[in-house]
């Protein structure tokens, strides 16, 4: 009986462990290989000809689904910028915006996309481009991100042009939205 009395106490004490905390999840690696790691430097701005905003102070807000697990994220990048998710790198070289007198309205960005996969079944795990190229937010057709897993997309290039905060377009919409 005594041997009985322990072995439940043995059992009692490995279910009460069963109880505890969850172990702590391991931290998921979100930097840029170096494979493919040199930057793409944003164009120049010829002298002169700078209208707007400087092209390093721009921000372009990228839209990524994953396919697999429908998940979807936007990424707010500068030009230059890389952003890593899991096997996915998305790098984001210019963001350009069309004039507030010009038609028709467009925004877009240039982007490289990288994915960490296999060509085949017998080799390794390597960093691959899958797109290059510019992607604009109300035309996705024009360019598009063919990828069976990842959807990337330009939701908006934030920017601004001289004069643009004076526009009667914006006191316009200002009033509807009050």
């Amino acid at each position: 009986m005594r041997t009985g009395g322990v072995a439940v106490l043995a059992l009692a004490a490995i279910l009460s462990g069963c109880g505890g905390e969850p172990p702590e999840p391991a931290p998921e690696d979100t930097g840029v290989p170096t494979a493919i790691a040199p930057a793409v430097k944003a164009p120049p701005a010829a002298k002169g000809e700078t209208v707007g905003t400087p092209m390093k102070d721009r921000v372009a807000t990228i839209g990524v689904l994953n396919k697999r697990n429908n998940l979807e994220q936007d990424l707010e990048m500068k030009p230059g910028e890389s952003r890593r998710l899991g096997n996915l790198v998305v790098r984001m070289a210019a963001c350009e915006k069309t004039a507030p007198w010009e038609r028709p309205e467009e925004e877009g960005a240039f982007v490289q996309v990288f994915v960490e996969e296999r060509a085949n079944v017998q080799e390794e795990l390597a960093w691959h481009k899958v797109f290059s190229g510019w992607l604009f937010a109300k035309s996705p057709a024009l360019n598009v991100v063919e990828h069976p897993i990842y959807d990337v997309w330009v939701k908006r290039c934030a920017m601004s042009f001289p004069g643009e905060e004076d526009s009667p377009s914006d006191d316009a919409s200002d009033k509807s939205e009050a």
